[in-house]
This record gives structure tokens, sequence and C-alpha cells, in this order.
């Protein structure tokens, strides 16, 4: 059973599979993105009921621009069809939609309805689904410091200032708290350039059951072995059971 007291407060989401899920099958890969949706929606609706504040979804990363263009173009027609047709049942229930990366670089219809979506459920206080797109860690790390240097240049901080607190204010996820637990789903064992900062302290999940069959069982499974764990922080297993008493 989980433990409603120890719920990870931030989960992060590598959605890997969709391609081999319809490869498998015989079907085209889109379709396989499609299907993905409706994982989404199961998990979205799963965290937002046990109480996750955030849920950060790897939707499109920067190097996923190098696919086949057409592959690209029904990603993009994907992501606007379920921000529509969801969007009122995420304001029914009381879910905000927040957004991470290289938004800019997005098609325009697609910003368009992102904002229009982030805009819509804005005033929402329960879970906040945070999809990155066109997303690195890296790039993201190096536009943080591009922003410190013109700061440093425009002498609204110093090189002293420098801290890892502050560069933390500067990444896209600074209103955001580092993810507690990172799942990946398609038998994969790397991060693959998500969340590179945030994820120091993070522990890891990793299945090789493909991302459209990935359902709210092995979600709470997923927590369930997160609760498990012990978090040390580079402390001993002592030092921590004595700051709990």
């Amino acid at each position: 059973m989980i433990d409603k007291n120890k719920i990870p407060a931030h989960i992060a989401v590598i959605m890997d599979g969709n391609g081999r899920w319809a490869a498998r099958r015989g079907e085209a890969r889109f379709l396989g993105h499609k299907k993905g949706v409706d994982a989404v929606k199961r998990i979205v609706d799963e965290a937002s009921n046990i109480g996750v504040q955030y849920l950060t979804l790897y939707t499109f990363s920067a190097e996923n621009w190098k696919r086949p263009e057409a592959e690209i173009k029904a990603l993009m027609s994907i992501l606007i069809t379920a921000l529509n047709s969801e969007i009122e049942r995420l304001k029914s229930n009381n879910i905000r939609i927040l957004a991470i990366g290289n938004i800019e670089s997005l098609p325009y219809d697609v910003q368009k309805t992102l904002r229009q979506a982030i805009k819509s459920t804005s005033r929402n206080t329960g879970l906040s689904l945070v999809l990155a797109l066109s997303y690195g860690g890296r790039q993201d790390i190096i536009c943080a410091v591009q922003k410190m240097n013109l700061d440093i240049r425009k002498k609204k901080i110093s090189l002293l200032d420098i801290s890892g607190e502050l560069l933390r204010n500067y990444l896209s996820t600074a209103n955001i708290p580092d993810p507690e637990l990172l799942i990946r789903t398609g038998g994969e064992y790397r991060i693959s350039n998500f969340l590179l900062w945030e994820l120091a302290y993070t522990e890891f999940y990793f299945t090789r059951t493909l991302w459209p069959d990935f359902d709210k069982e092995e979600f709470r499974e997923a927590i369930i072995e997160y609760q498990s764990r012990e978090k040390r922080f580079g402390k001993t297993s002592e030092q921590v059971k004595e700051n709990n008493y």
C-alpha cells in the first residue's frame, strides 16, 4: 500500500517506447504516439488523485528535432489535439499546465495552443502538469549561464554571488521543486539529457514496460518502491535516523 504521508511531491517521467509499441504491432509510429496519450491521461489522473504536486513529462526533447519531419509533424498535431480535447477535464480536475524548454522553437500553432492551455488553467491549485517541450538539460544550463552573464554585465549580480542556489534560479525549473522520483519506461537505463541539474538526488525507477502499456498499477508500484528507499544526501544511515527522531 502507498504511504499517503510519503507521496513524492514531484515525479518526472521519461515516456519511452511509443514507436516500439507500434512497431511490434505492425503499425505506424505515430499510432504509438497517439496510444501514448491514453497513458498520459491515466497517469495524470492517478498522480492528481494520490496527491502528487508536480508531474513533469518529457514530451519532446531538443534532440527529437532530428527525427523524420513527418513524425515531428505528427507529434505536434497529437499535442495540439490532446491539449484542446483535455483542457476542460484538466480544469474540472483542478490541474494546472506549465511548460519548460525552448517553447519559441515550436510551431506557431503549438505555441498558441500551449499558451492558451497554460492561461486557462493558471488559477488551478491542484496538480501542476509540467510539459517539457523542445527541452534539453544541457541547453537549459547553458541558457541559465548566459542569463547570469547578462545580469553580471548589467551589474545586477557579481561573480561573487554565483552559487548553486543562484544558478538554480536561472533554470527554466526555477519555480518547481526538484523531482524526488524519476520514472523511465521502455527498458532504457539513461536519462537522455533530461533535468540534469535537478536530478542530482532523485530516486530512479526503470521499467521495461513500453509507455502505452504503463498503467496506474505500475505507477503506484514505482511510488511504493520509492517509499522503500532511504535518501541520505551524503550522510550515513545512522545520521538520517537520528535526524528523523
